[in-house]
């Protein structure tokens, strides 16, 4: 309603949520539950956010396909049937939209009011104390926080400066992940985990030429070393080249134009390297990271020009404990799963804080950042991990001892006749307890949780002698472990 002065006053909320992503659904769901507290989520493109539409989903969408396929050639009996046949790349992607919602978000607005939760369409940012401002396609909307706002805009791809990248539009990962057509040749600068996936699909769709371009000395810098040189020699024994040691120095591309997301943007692009040779592709996928997406938020409303939070995910720098970040944008974890373990945290601070609950006990604390983050490759072979690598756990100054084997158990005979894996745990001495795990091989992603637990829970190795792995299952792989260091 208008005031007197012709203003029209800001609606209020007791939470407003600026991003509409997992991990801000999780936090105005958690925020709001079991309570008559309101809770509203501002959001410019799609409720659910990259995951939903442009990385977790479609990706694991277009990466399991082949998966099966792979393991269908690798278990007799199968693969007789199946011949010479490949991917039919229309189902694949039939299928992958039908994960995205052909990116209609209608399902998740009826989840969030079925929480108890609005949903605001637009552009938000800080605008003070408290404040919001939403730039809508109706105009402009103040809302105002009576407890909390909270920070949820998650990240945007990292373009290099390089001479004439942007210029020849190349593709990021809502080009790969979305693709509408496959293309022939591809080079993929970068070498972490939006890269080697994306080489494995392109593979499994059909791309005659992938190479990727690594500017350090390995892939996946920062995992194990044997889990690193099992994913290349993997992709190479497909085809796929990997180049380290080299980074594009120019880039130039023949009638580049904005064809739409996941079609290939105009003619052969030239990648000039800086080893003074040329790569000549049909497309290029710039998959070198990505930074916090703070530009616009209005960060200096509050004094602030980044954003970086302690443990209760309250923002630093800010009094008052009424801003909050999660996900991508706090700065801590880039992982889908650690931004709703980061919603689940703050939700419930939020909670406690609106009844003047203590918030000191563990429930209220992130403390799984740093050393206790599971992340899944789903490569082939996958990387599942979990906690500080060795390197990382000797560089924090721990006394380290380490068990690694192959995986070979009857669970994973049975599972295909190709399985092939390895597994390392990192122990530290003067607790005896897991500091890290690490395991490649087939699906071995199922085999994390466990290990994620015996880190969280600071589990007594002599303990995990209790934990009987049913048989046969590639689980046994535990007991192997144990075994192993018992000498």
């Amino acid at each position: 309603m208008p005031s007197e002065s012709g203003a029209v006053a800001p609606t209020e909320y007791d939470v407003v949520v600026i991003g509409g992503g997992p991990a801000g659904e999780v936090a105005a769901q958690y925020a709001v539950a079991g309570s008559d507290r309101t809770a509203v989520i501002v959001e410019h493109e799609l409720l659910g956010g990259e995951c939903s539409y442009w990385a977790c989903m479609p990706s694991k969408a277009l990466l399991r396909p082949g998966s099966v396929l792979g393991a269908g050639r690798a278990m007799a009996g199968v693969r007789e049937s199946l011949g010479g046949n490949t991917l039919d790349v229309p189902s694949v992607l039939r299928r992958r939209d039908r994960f995205t919602s052909h990116h209609d978000d209608s399902g998740q607005e009826s989840w969030a009011t079925s929480v108890g939760v609005d949903v605001l369409r637009g552009s938000g940012r800080l605008a003070g104390d408290r404040a919001v401002v939403v730039d809508t396609a109706d105009g402009t909307r103040t809302l105002a926080a009576r407890l909390a706002v909270v920070l949820a805009t998650g990240s945007s791809p990292t373009v290099p400066a390089t001479p004439g990248l942007r210029e020849a539009l190349p593709w990021t990962s809502r080009d790969a992940t979305n693709l509408a057509e496959v293309p022939d040749r591809v080079a993929i600068i970068g070498g972490g985990v939006v890269a080697c996936e994306a080489a494995s699909w392109l593979l499994d769709l059909g791309a005659r030429e992938v190479t990727l371009l690594v500017r350090g000395p390995a892939l996946l810098a920062s995992a194990e070393p044997f889990a690193r040189d099992a994913v290349a020699a993997a992709l190479r024994a497909r085809g796929a080249e990997v180049r380290t040691g080299v980074s594009a120095a120019a880039v130039r591309r023949a009638s580049p134009r904005d064809t739409g997301v996941g079609r290939i943007h105009g003619g052969p692009v030239t990648v000039s390297l800086d080893d003074d040779s040329d790569l000549v592709v049909d497309e290029l996928l710039v998959a070198a990271g990505r930074r916090p997406a703070i530009a616009g938020l209005g960060l200096e409303s509050v004094g602030l020009d980044a954003v970086s939070t302690d443990d209760h995910l309250t923002v630093a720098g800010v009094t008052g404990n009424w801003l909050y970040a999660v996900g991508d944008v706090a700065g801590r974890s880039p992982l889908t799963h650690m931004g709703k373990y980061h919603g689940r945290i703050c939700g419930d601070v939020i909670a406690a804080r609106a009844r003047s609950h203590s918030v000191d006990g563990d429930r209220y604390r992130a403390g799984a950042d740093g050393s206790a983050v599971p992340q899944v490759v789903f490569t082939s072979p996958e990387v599942a991990s979990v906690g500080r690598t060795e390197r990382a756990a000797r560089a924090a100054g721990f006394d380290v001892e380490t068990v690694d084997l192959d995986i070979a158990v009857a669970g994973s005979s049975l599972s295909r006749d190709d399985f092939t894996g390895h597994a390392k745990l990192v122990i530290d001495r003067a607790s005896d307890t897991l500091l890290g795990a690490t395991f490649v091989g087939t699906e071995v992603a199922e085999l994390l949780h466990a290990a994620t637990v015996a880190v969280v829970g600071a589990v007594p190795l002599p303990a995990l002698w209790h934990a009987v792995p049913a048989y046969p299952t590639v689980s046994e792989v535990w007991l192997r472990l144990l075994e192993a260091r018992r000498g």
